[in-house]
């Protein structure tokens, strides 16, 4: 195992200014109650700086600052100036890129070469919804009533959104909530996760800078259960979007039938990656292990259940155990690491908890599945693991473990494998390696999830868009249907006579 033990020469300036404040109606001001907590850099375990923690009368207030901007002069924005707003915001983060992304890197752990990687997609998905805010239209309608009534339908924005980020990357995380609301002119409150709140807090910044009216954009920082279910329940918000665990999600949904907002839910997932025989190996290994191992296995599409046909099992494994000894893992202010750190103490803990469960229920550990605190430091580093003869109702298996473990399960032919792939509680990604289109198309319309990749992992077009089934939530992110979510049709019936 290659490993760097590195420590950032400096941090970015804009640190030292994130101090216990959050946004409203355009100032940024002090919570209410005057706490803090500390933001860590889970590579070094250093403090960052002190966040605001927000409680429920500053979600309310936040609320009731989007509330009147959505209202006020931001309603009177047409589609063009919305654009241009979006395209400002688009150069500006062009320009102060390298500083987000070490924010990122920094904040929640992800290397450098990842969020550095970011910055085209981040490009692309402003791009796409300053496009989108010329397409919101409504349609003329025939209709069968008696006399001269004319009828039509509108598109207009639903109001107040609460936008509830997670910390597995929020730098590309609150653009699926941001991009919209500024499309179509809604307004938000974002309540960041209080383990990686600072490229959100920073981002907002140069929303401002950019010429948003104050109170579009609203930030709160805080714990979940306080910040996060306030504005859950708040009565005056009009939708929420989550991206989050399984467990919040049901939370949230309860929490909306106060008022019936509408919701995008992006939950949960134990996503099934299948290998054929006739598979390109070549690419089929590193492809695999970068689906289940990139970000440390902190993504939710994560391809953590690997079914490899039984003829290669014994040679995949060996060459993904080798592959996987090779990644350089460390501190990502390396520009050469490739794996970073745990977000968190609590989540390595839990990481290591199911590579107990998955020895104990009697998975081969075929590499990894070692703390590194020894030799990265204070940090909340794990060698990437890869588990072979694991069986499909282990619970490394089952269960969504969010850290750097794949669990390899063999299979024997098409039938078997999706049957093993459609055996989970979640929906949200698979893929399938093989040089067999027939084989390809028959998997795609058999596998029950929202997204599938054919000899690739993680590709997302925001033109195009991704969503979960089952467990793993509902609704849709990019693409026209996304934009529909933020926006709500009237009917028209028109008297002429």
């Amino acid at each position: 195992m290659s490993r760097q033990n590195s420590h950032p020469e400096g941090r970015p300036a804009i640190l030292a200014n994130i101090t216990q404040r959050i946004l409203i109606g355009g100032e940024w001001v002090s919570a209410a109650s005057n706490k803090s907590f500390e933001a860590f850099n889970p590579a070094t375990g250093e403090v960052l700086t002190r966040i605001a923690e927000a409680d429920a009368s500053d979600v309310d207030s936040a609320v009731k600052a989007a509330r009147r901007a959505f209202e006020g002069e931001w309603s009177r924005w047409t589609p063009y100036d919305r654009q241009r707003l979006l395209l400002r915001v688009h150069d500006l983060i062009e320009k102060n890129f390298e500083e987000l992304a070490t924010i990122e890197t920094l904040d929640m752990g992800a290397p450098l070469q990842r969020t550095r990687g970011l910055k085209r997609y981040i490009s692309q998905l402003l791009n796409f919804y300053a496009g989108q805010t010329a397409n919101v239209a409504g349609e003329t309608l025939p209709n069968s009533l008696a006399g001269n009534i004319k009828t039509m339908s509108i598109k207009a924005p639903v109001g107040v959104v609460g936008g509830i980020i997670p910390w597995n990357g929020p730098l590309i995380s609150q653009w699926w909530i941001l991009g919209p609301v500024l499309a179509t002119g809604c307004t938000a409150v974002i309540k960041p996760a209080e383990d990686a709140s600072l490229s959100v807090i920073r981002i907002a910044e140069l929303l401002i800078e950019a010429g948003m009216p104050a109170g579009v954009v609203n930030i709160v920082t805080g714990y979940g259960h306080v910040a996060g279910a306030a504005l859950s329940e708040h009565l005056d918000v009009d939708r929420i979007a989550f991206t989050g665990s399984t467990a919040t999600g049901r939370k949230i949904i309860q929490a909306s039938a106060g008022n019936i907002k509408r919701l995008q839910l992006e939950l949960g997932g134990k996503s099934p990656d299948i290998v054929f025989a006739d598979a390109n190996l070549d690419a089929a290994v590193p492809g695999a292990a970068m689906a289940a191992f990139n970000n440390t296995g902190q993504i939710c599409y994560a391809g953590t259940r690997l079914f490899v046909q039984r003829s290669i099992q014994d040679q995949f494994v060996e060459r993904l155990s080798a592959f996987s000894r090779t990644l350089r893992v460390g501190n990502g202010i390396d520009p050469n690491v490739q794996i970073g750190p745990i977000i968190s103490a609590k989540q390595l803990d839990q990481v290591m908890r199911y590579v107990d469960i998955g020895q104990s229920e009697g998975a081969t550990l075929a590499s990894g599945g070692k703390r590194l605190e020894a030799e990265l430091g204070k940090g909340f580093f794990v060698e990437p693991t890869v588990f072979s003869n694991v069986t499909n109702d282990m619970t490394i298996a089952q269960e969504e473990i969010f850290g750097p473990v794949v669990s390899v399960i063999p299979f024997d032919n098409a039938e078997h494998a999706l049957k093993m792939a459609n055996d989970i509680n979640y929906g949200l990604g698979g893929a399938v390696w093989t040089s067999s289109l027939s084989t390809a198309m028959k998997m795609s319309h058999g596998i029950k999830a929202g997204t599938i990749w054919i000899n690739c992992y993680g590709q997302i077009d925001p033109g195009v868009g991704f969503g979960g089934y089952r467990m793993s939530g509902y609704g849709w992110k990019g693409g026209p249907q996304h934009v529909d979510g933020f926006l709500y049709q009237k009917a028209i019936y028109m008297n002429l006579d």
